[in-house]
């Protein structure tokens, strides 16, 4: 299981990876191996606000439909439309298939995210 030192990882297996005030937010490795083949991503449009802990999306795989979560508060300001066309892309490059870019609300909630290597452990006592 690939971890990257740095980002932020969400109980729910989602990643984010700080650019200033903007949130980068995938799903982890460990997310997309759990999920198997991935077939169909929705994701949210532009300009929507959410707040965190809020489903923003559906991953779908050929075993299971999962919600997508964002970890923190904020408005879309991106969206990576390339994975609407080429989902297996979650599954090749998971860290570096970002879902969505979130111009933080509330940058306090990336506290009660947990670092590379308490999501290694929660994952580990998870399964």
């Amino acid at each position: 299981m690939k971890v990257i030192e740095g980002y932020f990882y969400s109980k729910d297996h989602e990643w984010v990876k700080v650019e200033g005030n903007l949130a980068r937010i995938g799903i982890t490795d460990y997310a997309q191996d759990t999920l198997g083949d991935v077939v169909y991503v929705e994701l949210p449009e532009p300009n929507s606000d959410y707040q965190a802990g809020e489903a923003f999306g559906v991953v779908e795989s050929v075993k299971a439909a999962s919600d997508l979560y964002t970890p923190v508060s904020g408005k879309v300001a991106d969206v990576n439309g390339e994975l609407t066309d080429s989902p297996e892309k979650i599954n090749e490059d998971p860290y570096g298939s970002w879902m969505i870019a979130v111009e933080m609300s509330n940058s306090s909630e990336l506290n009660e995210l947990l670092s590379a290597a308490e999501y290694q452990k929660w994952c580990a006592e998870e399964g």
